[in-house]
């Protein structure tokens, strides 16, 4: 015989589904969220760009001008190792001017969701002039380097490392190195600042890099979905420790750059809106190490060489004068 269920019962079965359906909806949300940013086969470059606000069509001409220039150059694929087995991809430019007697290469890190040979298109022509030879590593989950979870610099710093001493087996003790990375490039090397570096680091150009996924990302719900954070980040935080082995804020580019010894110029645009121009304000005012500072006016993100081109190459001249001549 069927008991009867009181109004008490009725109210707590109701409760109790609609617990069940809030938590399974909060879980679809969490899991649509971490898919299309954190898994390689579901982040897509035309909806970054979109969610940039940077307006690339008006830039074509020159990139594709400089690209042609940029492929007509002797270069070749390097394939390394990460420190959790994935194959790694970097593109390498050798210097090409006769009797060089300083060896001096950039390593140029690009943002989310490109790769190696895409970022640095526009400023391979600086670069190249200057008799820099040039390394063009795709970060894991990217271009053709392994890996199907995106690292937003956490992990990838440590593939960083990775590329500076295939530099200096390369090219010898004596060669001179220069870093340079845009949006989530520029994240890896202001994390890797924290770290004890090789001699042969000279210098840190971050251009539009962010603190860490957890901000960034709490800065993206606010801003373009008008979403609160929880319960999405710390979900999406629990899930990547699982899958991908690191937390979203376990990797602070703030706290990084307060233990840095290495000179960094930090550059952003004053416009962005995917990466607010305060983070570049608070990670500048954190840093520990010899420091400067470029932020260009009307500039969205990672839009500001192409904006005011005269100023970033200045400023860029003005950084290497200092740290390597």
């Amino acid at each position: 015989m069927r008991k009867k269920t009181g109004k008490k019962g009725n109210f707590l079965l109701k409760a109790a589904a609609g617990l069940g359906i809030a938590a399974a909806a909060c879980g679809g949300e969490i899991a649509y969220f971490y898919g299309r940013t954190m898994k390689r086969s579901r982040a897509k470059t035309e909806r970054t760009m979109k969610m940039s606000g940077t307006d690339w069509n008006q830039y074509m001409p020159l990139i594709e001008k400089r690209k042609e220039a940029m492929l007509d150059r002797p270069h070749s694929d390097v394939w390394q190792e990460s420190f959790d087995g994935l194959k790694l991809h970097g593109t390498y430019f050798p210097v090409l001017a006769a009797g060089q007697r300083r060896k001096r290469i950039v390593i140029c890190f690009h943002g989310y969701t490109s790769q190696g040979m895409s970022d640095y298109i526009g400023l391979s022509d600086y670069y190249q002039k200057r008799n820099f030879a040039m390394l063009l590593p795709d970060a894991r989950a990217h271009g053709m380097s392994e890996g199907e979870y995106v690292g937003f610099g956490c992990p990838d710093r440590r593939d960083a490392l990775v590329w500076i001493n295939w530099v200096i087996a390369e090219l010898g003790s004596d060669v001179e190195i220069l870093l340079h990375g845009t949006s989530m490039g520029a994240a890896t090397l202001l994390m890797l600042s924290g770290l004890t570096l090789p001699e042969q680091v000279k210098g840190i150009v971050a251009d539009c890099g962010f603190t860490s996924p957890k901000e960034v990302f709490t800065h993206v719900l606010h801003s373009m979905y008008h979403l609160p954070a929880f319960p999405v980040i710390p979900g999406a935080d629990m899930v990547n420790r699982r899958l991908a082995g690191y937390g979203m804020d376990e990797c602070n580019a703030r706290r990084e750059v307060e233990k840095a010894t290495v000179p960094i110029l930090f550059i952003h645009g004053e416009l962005d809106t995917f990466v607010p121009c305060s983070m570049c304000d608070e990670m500048y005012e954190h840093c520990a190490s010899p420091k400067s500072k470029l932020i260009v006016a009307g500039a969205a993100h990672a839009e500001s060489y192409y904006k005011d081109m005269e100023s970033y190459e200045s400023a860029l001249t003005q950084f290497i004068e200092q740290t390597m001549d």
